[in-house]
């Protein structure tokens, strides 16, 4: 057979061998038939050469040297190619424990939410959700706050280059509910509000807040009272009180501020609460006849009351947390806490 034959029948004879090849043992040993120094296939060709043409030595000699040098490469790839999926494989002892699985939850700020829905939803109040980014109109105007009012100031407003801007709560929900609906409404919307506020441990610059509106006709603010009262104690429990303080709001006519009695010293008095007993929540009342006209409501037959309130300061309370900020540090030990 001449050289140059035997060659491509040793490439193919390689070829053959390093596909069957399923460990590093085997690599070895392909290696050491067709390499070896003494004995290798590839080894002996170099031998061949002294029995060939002197004009044909440097052609097959070029040709043996390709042959060795594809076998080496292909020697490295076929063990690198082995080596990885042995690395993939998983060995299992049974005789260890488990690998503990983590199981997801749900984050504090989602279930009081849920919890404060559920309640509302017991009393026969609805979801009703608004975009983020709001208007002039539904944000400001038609909630008759007029032009001059400080919550228009720059400093408290992260307006957008369009005009439009942030909500600062989610009464516009309100306004356009009742747009597109007749009373009676009974609607509550939750949802995230943006405002310029400086973080500490009782501000945010994004918070939530839930809202709610009932609108009929015979509406009055001791229901308002009886429904934030109902709600307070199946949150909190029976012993829980409120109160409502005189306030002023644009959009609600009489407007009142309401407090929960303190679940630290049950409205004994603490650092908590200011040694007052009570804990200052939000702002509610009925709702103000130029807002109805806003909308197309009689305000001579229809009455109804609002009120809104801060998911995270019911959390706090709820949870007994002291810094909003713990919400918002995706601190794993903090959150594994709630489930």
């Amino acid at each position: 057979m001449k050289l140059q034959d035997l060659i491509e029948q040793v490439r193919d004879t390689f070829n053959t061998a390093i596909e069957s090849c399923h460990n590093v043992k085997d690599i070895q040993d392909v290696q050491i038939h067709y390499l070896g120094r003494k004995a290798g296939v590839v080894t002996n060709l170099f031998k061949e050469l002294g029995v060939s043409a002197v004009e044909d030595r440097p052609s097959l000699g070029q040709q043996i040297n390709d042959l060795k040098e594809y076998v080496t490469k292909s020697l490295v790839i076929r063990e690198q190619i082995i080596t990885e999926k042995l690395e993939k494989k998983t060995f299992v002892d049974l005789s260890l424990p488990g690998n503990p699985e983590f199981i997801g939850r749900l984050h504090p700020l989602t279930l009081i939410q849920n919890e404060i829905i559920s309640v509302f939803e017991g009393m026969g109040f609805e979801v009703a959700t608004g975009p983020d980014i709001e208007t002039d109109y539904y944000n400001f105007e038609a909630l008759n706050m007029p032009k001059d009012h400080p919550a228009r100031d720059l400093q408290d407003t992260f307006y957008l280059e369009d005009g439009n801007l942030l909500r600062t709560h989610t009464s516009p929900v309100q306004i356009r509910v009742m747009e597109k609906t007749e009373p009676p409404i009974r609607i509550i919307s939750p949802g995230r509000v943006y405002r310029k506020d400086t973080p500490d441990a009782t501000h945010s610059p994004v918070f939530h807040q839930l809202e709610g509106l009932y609108v009929d006709e015979g509406v009055t603010l001791a229901e308002l009272k009886g429904a934030l009262l109902a709600f307070a104690q199946a949150l909190f429990g029976q012993e829980m009180k409120i109160r409502f303080r005189s306030g002023f709001f644009p959009f609600t006519e009489p407007s009142v501020e309401y407090d929960f009695s303190c679940i630290i010293c049950d409205g004994k008095g603490c650092s908590t609460c200011k040694d007052t007993g009570w804990v200052e929540i939000s702002g509610a009342g009925m709702v103000d006849p130029a807002v109805f006209e806003f909308v197309g409501y009689d305000h001579e037959k229809y009455t109804g009351y609002a009120w809104g309130m801060g998911v995270e300061r019911i959390a706090m309370m709820k949870y007994r947390i002291n810094d909003i900020r713990l919400f918002y540090e995706n601190d794993i030990r903090f959150l594994e806490q709630f489930s």
